[in-house]
């Protein structure tokens, strides 16, 4: 069983399918969130985007439109990514969007609107920082090689800047739920910042990437192991970005199939944890319409599965060699998750002995054949039968991930 951290924090092991958002100066050259480090743009070019900078079509009901469209419960939101920009109106820092043509304040617009919906806000928050004089720029990852004319590196003067940055977000938007750190590569440990964090915002659930160990755990990209039938050991939010390139806005992204982001929501959230999804709007405002196709299309899949992931985990009973299912149980109901593609019709679900009283497909609501039945594999011998699920439509299903509802009386054993 996942530990919890108590009542505050409870709204992160029920609202489990997130939407992450990476905004900022970098959707206008529109190549990369990390353009800055990657092509080597000096900062005096770099910070020259700011004047650029004005999404007039940004409404962040649109953007909540789409998540919760999606079946998507919280938002994560990139405050301060590693090039130094801020989306709030901040007095720690002139690199921020009260000094673009926009001026208006991005991180107050949508905690607004997560507030009228009910909907949690989280902020993501870089400690590598490209602008800031102060931060030690060392060539360690992701950061500039080093410092650049002008830098005053000095690792405690930038940890007093981000303490007041933290306290600003901590303070002026209401609730923060949740709190996303991303590449502390300093190698500074401080459970005080964390602290602080707590005692401003008790609801936040905190990360591992910061200044201590944090509430859970951030796999990322390819992280997922199928063949794993292990439920998480600790509170986990896995993400990935719709784009295989960027988690920015990039002009011409190449996208991951459907299924594959199905089988990776799916995977972690059948083994009890969290799964953030991410978006790259352009610098209008607007989540590209590629983007928002592609989570209409994972919508319409997890809003009709999304029953399945309401109990508890119960992945590793199964003694399947294929291992091609997750198990999750909610009372007496038994979901099966056909997390990698089917390799046939039907599926062994040995050692279950018990036919259920019903079994349903809940992609579309069919039924599905069942029967108890001697394997050959066990031969010779005297094997007992086992439940086989048949005729499944796994080719008209290939491009998501079937799930299907066992209804029993009483559960076996």
């Amino acid at each position: 069983m996942i530990p919890r951290y108590g009542d505050g924090h409870d709204w992160f092991f029920q609202k489990r399918f997130g939407l992450f958002v990476h905004w900022g100066l970098y959707a206008i050259p529109a190549w990369h969130e990390q353009i800055q480090w990657r092509k080597r743009i000096p900062r005096r070019d770099y910070e020259k985007l700011i004047r650029e900078f004005n999404p007039v079509k940004f409404n962040p009901d649109i953007w909540l439109d789409i998540a919760q469209a999606a079946g998507m419960e919280y938002i994560v939101l990139t405050a301060k990514h590693h090039d130094g920009f801020c989306l709030w109106n901040t007095a720690q820092t002139d690199f921020n969007v009260m000094q673009t043509p926009y001026r208006r304040d991005i991180v107050g617009l949508l905690a607004e609107a997560c507030r009228r919906r009910g909907l949690p806000l989280g902020l993501y928050y870089s400690v590598v920082d490209w602008h800031h004089p102060c931060y030690p720029n060392r060539n360690r990852s992701h950061e500039l090689t080093g410092p650049e004319p002008g830098d005053t590196p000095d690792l405690e003067a930038y940890l007093s800047f981000l303490r007041k940055q933290v306290r600003e977000l901590c303070t002026n938007y209401g609730e923060v739920h949740a709190w996303w750190w991303d590449m502390n590569v300093t190698g500074r440990l401080d459970p005080s910042i964390n602290a602080m964090i707590r005692s401003l915002q008790p609801k936040a659930m905190i990360n591992g990437r910061g200044f201590d160990a944090g509430d859970f755990s951030t796999p990322e990209r390819d992280w997922t192991d199928v063949n794993s039938m292990l439920a998480f050991e600790r509170p986990t939010e896995a993400c990935n970005s719709l784009g295989t390139q960027s988690w920015g806005y990039k002009c011409d992204e190449d996208y991951y199939a459907d299924r594959h982001l199905m089988q990776a929501i799916d995977n972690a959230l059948a083994k009890g944890g969290n799964y953030l999804l991410n978006v790259g709007p352009q610098a209008d405002g607007l989540i590209p319409d590629a983007q928002v196709q592609i989570m209409e299309r994972i919508g319409r899949w997890y809003n009709r599965i999304r029953e399945a992931f309401d109990g508890e985990p119960c992945s590793a009973m199964i003694e399947n060699r294929h291992k091609r299912v997750l198990l999750t149980r909610r009372g007496n109901d038994l979901y099966v998750h056909l997390a990698k593609p089917p390799e046939s019709t039907a599926i062994n679900l040995k050692p279950i002995a018990a036919l259920p009283r019903r079994a349903t497909l809940l992609n579309t609501g069919a039924a599905v054949e069942t029967d108890l039945t001697i394997f050959a594999s066990d031969c010779p011998g005297h094997p007992a039968p086992y439940l086989r699920l048949r005729n499944l439509p796994v080719n008209e299903m290939a491009n998501v991930v079937p799930v299907v509802k066992l209804e029993f009386d009483s559960l076996p054993a």
